[in-house]
């Protein structure tokens, strides 16, 4: 297409050339003359210099032509309030904006913001990085209001908008307003997973584990989560509803009952799984259930071997102490170095006041494991046999092996406060 244009100019310049060469010289030697009168007005010219007049007031047409209607149009640099200009301001604001955001300017972030949103035809993400803004300066207010105008201006992002709005209420504490505007877009979006992840998010922040428990068959359907971090989640769940039941206002009764009913809820797969079997376990034996606890940990121990399990059984009072000590003293056979088992059959044996036989398990627990609770167990052992400087000492050891397990930092706190 340029080269035909630029054969074009070339024909069009020969072609001048020639008319010049062959009419221009004759023309040129009869000037002509050009006479106009008209009301007192005269004027009068040769005819080449009447041309060059026409010319030149054609030209100055054609510019102002052109100056008008480049301060109209979006594309003229010359007129600073045209598009072009709006659009600059634009990306100059949002890129300083959200620059201030990410680098915790509020104040600045949210000045940019706005004025970025209010010349935006696309405002959405300029409003939601405002409020965010206006949300972190404490103008909670100011913050629902930027989310409102955006859902003005682009209605048809109300759920964006609407997840905006309750993480930024979860930021603030506002735990049941989160709820209802999540529940809000549940009603209207079932199957989106930004919304049933949020809601599983504050489920487990505000420790609501029925409502989790009730979640998590969606989750699993519309596959919102991987399979390992669901188990997971499921695992959290069970063992926080087992807390909270084992934990429930009223008397022992009506919280055993409570926690039973959980239990009873729970799959078979899940009664099978360690940690789960240790909270129903250590919360049946707060409740005074400690027959039902030992009968459950050791059906499950015959099959599975566990060494926590192994550690909580110690702890229980059984119906029959001598069948629990004698079911124990079965698994030594198996794990004779286990530091853990040997620490339950001291304990077993302390219940059964088997003064001789508990000294010497937790002796022998105490050569493959120096443990703080063993410690403290043969101690309190000693101290009743007489043997008071032996005791001492253990309970000592004991506080050195505590101190031991505490992380550096709490150390540092504790050497501060005592200097």
């Amino acid at each position: 297409m340029k080269r035909l244009y630029w054969l074009l100019l070339i024909l069009a310049l020969v072609a001048g050339v020639a008319s010049l060469l062959l009419f221009g010289l004759p023309l040129a030697e009869h000037k002509g003359y050009v006479l106009i009168a008209f009301q007192g007005f005269r004027y009068e010219s040769s005819l080449w210099a009447f041309v060059a007049l026409v010319l030149v007031l054609w030209l100055l047409v054609y510019l102002l032509r052109w100056s008008l209607r480049a301060l109209v149009t979006s594309g003229s640099l010359l007129n600073p309030w045209s598009r072009l200009h709006s659009r600059r301001r634009v990306r100059l604001a949002s890129e300083q904006g959200f620059l201030d955001l990410a680098e915790g300017r509020w104040a600045r972030a949210l000045r940019h913001l706005k004025q970025a949103a209010s010349s935006s035809p696309q405002p959405l993400s300029y409003y939601l990085g405002a409020a965010r803004a206006a949300n972190q300066l404490g103008h909670y207010e100011d913050s629902d209001g930027l989310l409102e105008q955006a859902l003005n201006r682009q209605p048809q992002a109300e759920l964006a908008i609407a997840l905006q709005h309750a993480e930024l209420q979860l930021a603030r504490g506002q735990t049941d307003a989160a709820l209802d505007t999540l529940q809000a877009m549940r009603s209207r979006h079932p199957h989106h997973h930004l919304v049933l992840r949020q809601l599983q998010q504050l489920y487990l922040q505000s420790g609501d584990w029925s409502a989790l428990l009730g979640l998590l068959p969606d989750l699993r359907k519309e596959k919102a989560l991987g399979n390992a971090e669901l188990s997971e989640l499921e695992r959290q769940a069970w063992r926080g509803r087992l807390l909270q039941a084992g934990q429930a206002g009223g008397d022992a009764q009506t919280a055993l009952t409570t926690l039973q009913q959980a239990w009873q809820a729970m799959s078979a797969a899940q009664h099978q799984q360690p940690e789960l079997l240790a909270v129903y376990a250590e919360q049946l034996r707060q409740l005074g259930a400690e027959g039902e606890a030992e009968e459950l940990l050791r059906q499950y121990l015959k099959q599975h071997y566990d060494v926590a399990l192994v550690r909580l059984y110690g702890l229980l009072r059984g119906r029959d102490l001598n069948k629990q000590l004698q079911t124990a003293e079965g698994w030594l056979k198996q794990h004779p170095q286990d530091a853990g088992l040997l620490l339950t059959l001291g304990r077993l044996c302390l219940h059964s006041q088997l003064w001789g036989k508990a000294r010497d398990y937790l002796e022998n627990s105490l050569t493959f494991q120096r443990h703080p609770e063993t410690c403290s167990e043969l101690a309190r052992l000693l101290a009743q046999l007489g043997e008071l400087e032996r005791s001492n000492s253990l309970y000592q050891e004991g506080l050195r092996l505590l101190d031991a397990r505490l992380c550096p930092v709490a150390l540092s706190a504790v050497n501060a406060l005592e200097q």
